[in-house]
C-alpha cells in the first residue's frame, strides 16, 4: 500500500506487511474496510462473551491480546501478538508486556469501588490513553484501545464511549481533535480534560 498515512497513523513493517491475510487488499481504504469487518465481529463476540463482562477478565494482560486477536484475526496473522520492532510512538519492544501487565493491575486498583479519588470515566479514559501510548501491537492500537476503554465501561456499569460519533481511521477534524487530545494527555498523563470530553463528544 503506498497511498499516504493519515497524521499519528503507525507505518507497517515490512515483515508485518507479509502477515496480511486478505489477498484482495491494495489500499489502505481496502485494508479500513476489512479491519472495519473484524472489529464488528469483535463486538458481536464481545457482546456474548463472559470473557469481556467482568473487571477481573477484562483488567488481565491475556485479555488484552484476545480482544486484539478478535478484533483483527481475520487480517493479520500476527493478530494479538506483540510487536517486536521500533515504531513512532510507544514503549521499547522488549518492555511491552510488562508495560501491558502494569497497566492492567494499576487499573484494577483505579476502578475498585473504593477508589473514589477518580471517576468511573476517566479511570476509562486513562486507561485508554496509557494503552495507546504503550502501543503494544504493530496495527490497529488506537482502535483497540477505544474498544477496550468500551468494554471497561460497559464492566462497571457506565455507558460506552462515543469516540466523536465518527471514523477516525481518515484524515479529518475528528481525528485531529482525537490527537490533540492524546497528545495533551502524553505531555501530561493527569490532564485527560480533553480527551473525556471527546469520548463523549
Amino acid at each position: 500500500m503506498t497511498d499516504p498515512l493519515p497524521d499519528g497513523a503507525t507505518p507497517i513493517g515490512d515483515d508485518e506487511a507479509a502477515g496480511l491475510i486478505p489477498t484482495f487488499v491494495a489500499t489502505r481504504a481496502d485494508l479500513n474496510l476489512v479491519e472495519q469487518a473484524g472489529i464488528a465481529s469483535a463486538r458481536r463476540w464481545a457482546s456474548r462473551s463472559p470473557a469481556a463482562r467482568t473487571v477481573n477478565s477484562i483488567l488481565s494482560e491475556p485479555f488484552v491480546r484476545q480482544l486484539h486477536r478478535q478484533m483483527y484475526g481475520t487480517v493479520w496473522r500476527w493478530a494479538g501478538t506483540y510487536r517486536m520492532s521500533e515504531r513512532n510512538i510507544g514503549v521499547d519492544p522488549a518492555r511491552i508486556p510488562v508495560a501491558v501487565r502494569d497497566l492492567v493491575d494499576n487499573a484494577r486498583y483505579w476502578v475498585a469501588p473504593d477508589a473514589t479519588w477518580i471517576t468511573p470515566e476517566v479511570d476509562c479514559v486513562r486507561v485508554h490513553h496509557q494503552m495507546v501510548s504503550i502501543h503494544p501491537f504493530p496495527n490497529g492500537n488506537g482502535r483497540h484501545a477505544r474498544l477496550f476503554a468500551d468494554l471497561l465501561a460497559r464492566s462497571i456499569g457506565i455507558p460506552p464511549f462515543t469516540w466523536g460519533g465518527a471514523n477516525l481511521n481518515g484524515a479529518g477534524p475528528d481525528r485531529a481533535e482525537y490527537l490533540a487530545a492524546l497528545r495533551r494527555a502524553d505531555r501530561n498523563p493527569e490532564d485527560l480534560v480533553d480527551l473525556l470530553r471527546f469520548a463523549r463528544s
